[in-house]
């Protein structure tokens, strides 16, 4: 990861990264006049970023826009990344970040744009790694060390998360996936737990034991805390992660082609949740979390639980399997049901869970709903804008839920073909009695194409937004 240190010295003769509000402020720069000239005729054309190559040295500046905040940062962020591709692509190892204007968000906004932006998956390439950016030194009164500190414990905990879901299921199994997660625990300093296969059958998780039956390897499921003595809640926030580290639909194959080429990243909520709690340790929130990742492998082996079977789940209600693709709100069913006895204030589901959600709004957001209050919803809504990890919010009615009644069992896990999104969300209020939001990640969590600072790949989606969220838990009190 991309190393950010502060200082209070200019360094020369280091590519500059710059962001100012007013462009008469590119005087306080030691630039010659012609220079300082074409920096400014980009800035007037709006330019996301003005470049100057001086003899090899990149000068490159960022003016800070006007309108929403939101949106403001975001075009920050932006120009972060578009700085820091060039810097990669003119292969320099250290570059210095110069703020001429006394903002803050934007100033760190910049910054996240720029190591979001560097990060790179190639743990499996041989030989000799290419050269890449390395340093950036950030000259910038107005940021405390304090917010850098917790800006480079997010920066750490997205990039473990994009790790995880890059990370294909030859090399992440279930246990696997545990593992990571208690390797966090130890460097962060909050509590993991993994129960095996025969802990989870001892619990009567059905649904978990049904999806990973067609698999040779075992299940996990994946306990997480963080409880500081000072936490603000009597009652802790509960993130619970679909951890679906290989999904083909089991019986219900697929279909082809492509369908199943990025199904390693079905455990993306599972890793977001991770992530996220991870950061909340880090930075020592004063929230208590609780995390929980079931995790499994879903395959079409010979003992694969099949459509039209009846599963009983961890809270007794049982289940009728009409699709063995809708897998992850079985195994997130039973996470809910188990997380009842940690009596929380308010559970958050999040999931790679429908292809609807995608449909829906495409890959630009996350699809939400659930039944907490409206506070709650504020709060998300108010951490999703100024993350630009935003939220759509759908209707929860009451009729969704008339679709999941089964002629056999309690409910089935599939209702009709429209509104599948909301049909799989209504789901798990059957399965918790407090106040619920569910996100869909399914658009956002893994991208055909890079989106400026949102690699290719695994984007680690949620880890920004739930830490959003919980440091404004624990402002509210």
């Amino acid at each position: 990861m991309l190393q950010i240190s502060k200082t209070t010295r200019a360094a020369g003769a280091k590519d500059l990264l710059v962001i100012l509000d007013d462009p008469g402020h590119l005087r306080s720069l030691d630039l010659e006049r012609n220079d300082r000239q074409y920096l400014l005729e980009q800035l007037k054309d709006d330019a996301l970023v003005a470049t100057c190559d001086i003899s090899g040295r990149l000068v490159m500046v960022h003016q800070a826009g006007q309108g929403s905040a939101s949106h403001a940062l975001e075009r920050a962020r932006q120009a972060g990344n578009a700085m820091v591709q060039k810097l990669i692509a003119a292969k320099r190892e250290e570059a210095q970040v110069v703020s001429l204007q006394d903002d803050p968000p934007r100033t760190l906004a910049l910054v996240e744009g720029a190591v979001l932006g560097a990060y790179s998956f190639n743990r499996h390439k041989t030989g000799l790694p290419p050269r890449t950016l390395k340093k950036l030194s950030l000259l910038a009164n107005e940021v405390k060390p304090g917010d850098l500190q917790e800006l480079q414990a997010v920066f750490a905990a997205v990039c473990s998360a994009r790790d995880l879901v890059n990370e294909p299921v030859s090399h992440l199994s279930a246990s696997q996936l545990g593992s990571e997660a208690e390797k966090l625990g130890k460097a962060n300093g909050f509590k993991v737990k993994v129960l095996n296969e025969k802990q989870i059958t001892a619990e009567g998780m059905g649904g978990l034991l049904a999806v990973n039956q067609g698999s040779i390897d075992p299940p996990a499921f994946i306990i997480m805390e963080w409880k500081p003595a000072n936490a603000v809640n009597k009652k802790p926030v509960l993130l619970v992660g679909k951890g679906m580290v290989y999904d083909t639909g089991g019986l219900s194959l697929k279909p082809t082609p492509n369908s199943m080429d990025s199904m390693k990243c079905d455990m993306a909520g599972a890793a977001a949740v991770i992530g996220a709690i991870s950061a909340a340790a880090k930075c020592k929130l004063p929230v208590h979390v609780v995390a929980l990742a079931p995790a499994a492998d879903n395959r079409p082996g010979g003992k694969a639980f099949a459509p039209g079977d009846v599963l009983t789940m961890h809270s007794g209600l049982t289940v009728e399997n009409l699709n063995s693709d809708a897998e992850g709100r079985l195994i997130l069913a039973d996470a809910l049901s188990y997380g009842e006895r940690h009596d929380a204030e308010t559970v958050f589901t999040v999931a790679t869970l429908t292809g609807a959600a995608m449909r829906a709004i495409g890959t630009y957001g996350t699809v939400t709903m659930g039944t907490a209050p409206e506070e709650q919803f504020g709060l998300l809504h108010d951490a999703a804008e100024h993350t630009f990890e935003r939220v759509a919010r759908m209707p929860f009615w009451e009729e969704y839920g008339e679709e999941l009644k089964s002629d056999i069992a309690d409910l089935k896990n599939m209702g009709s073909a429209l509104a599948g999104q909301i049909t799989a969300g209504k789901f798990l209020p059957r399965f918790t009695t407090k106040p619920l939001i569910h996100l869909d990640i399914a658009g956002p969590a893994f991208l055909d194409k890079r989106d400026h600072y949102r690699p290719k790949g695994g984007t680690g989606v949620g880890v920004r937004l739930l830490f959003e969220f919980l440091k404004r838990r624990a402002a509210a009190k």
